[in-house]
């Protein structure tokens, strides 16, 4: 009798928190749904009428760009940065956590140093590099310096959990006669699964969310990413049409819910078990 209590009382405090961290997002449904006058004006999240008006203005967009383009933009920004930084952070963890090499040690410290170094110190060394290759306004500022495997972060957690697969598995692959890329591809990478994952999502809200880099290095309105494409719907006239923005907003979000909902349990299961590795 007593655990069942204590099962109940679990279970309705998650679910008090649960909807106290849903409820922004409860309020911004509702809010995009009233009329611009009630919507600072009615505190209740149900609009008094039901006004889809907003979303239909929202899917035109701005300057001639659809909503749908802006999401587009973001998508394929997103989709390909994610995947480059996976295989970069899967390849030089595998090259750290595996491999013994002269300067080892001081390559690992460099690495980790450069997590200490805040991204507006890098702006201008990065925007100067990328004018003098000709890559402003384009997405390759964003998907070069992944593919080289910028994100320190991402490397080490991918390290912590490679320390935590037995090496006997690599020695009995080599028995078999696989070589280093082949025991990576079959042996390492199906086991990491969870920590792989997890660094695919992480990534992708961060460069979905992204909206700095985004401004310093892309300058035409088609291919703005969703990000900067809502800032523009908010400071395009001198009234702001809430209304809009509210359900660009909600749109907006959609995909991340979506990732993070259907990955979430990869996302626990990798960072957990990276922390308890080494």
């Amino acid at each position: 009798m007593y655990r069942k209590r204590n099962i109940i009382l679990k279970y309705f405090f998650l679910t008090v928190l649960l909807l106290i961290m849903l409820y922004p997002i409860f309020w911004l449904v509702g809010a995009s749904m009233k009329e611009s006058g009630e919507i600072f004006g009615n505190p209740s999240i149900l609009p008094d009428a039901f006004d889809l008006s907003g979303y239909k203005r929202a899917l035109e967009g701005i300057s001639g760009v659809s909503m749908a383009q802006f999401m587009g933009n973001s998508l394929v920004l997103t989709t390909i940065n994610v995947l480059v930084t996976v295989a970069s952070s899967c390849f030089i963890a595998y090259g750290f956590a595996r491999f013994d090499f002269k300067g080892k040690k001081l390559f690992f410290i460099l690495m980790i140093g450069t997590m200490m170094l805040p991204n507006a110190v890098l702006i201008i060394p990065r925007y100067m590099v990328f004018n003098q290759l000709h890559w402003l306004n384009s997405y390759l500022t964003f998907w070069a310096p992944s593919l080289l495997g910028v994100n320190s972060f991402n490397i080490y957690m991918m390290i912590q959990f490679y320390r935590g697969i037995p090496k006997e598995l690599d020695e009995a692959a080599k028995l078999d006669g696989c070589g280093s890329f082949q025991i990576l591809v079959r042996i390492i990478l199906p086991l990491s699964k969870p920590a792989v994952m997890s660094i695919g999502v992480l990534q992708f809200l961060w460069t979905w969310n992204d909206y700095f880099n985004s401004l310093i290095y892309i300058n035409k309105v088609s291919k703005y990413p969703v990000s900067i494409g809502l800032q523009l719907m908010l400071g395009y006239n001198s009234v702001t049409d809430w209304q809009k923005v509210l359900a660009a907003g909600f749109m907006s979000i959609i995909p991340c819910v979506i990732v993070y909902a259907a990955l979430q349990k990869y996302l626990v299961q990798g960072t957990v078990t990276a922390g308890l590795k080494g």
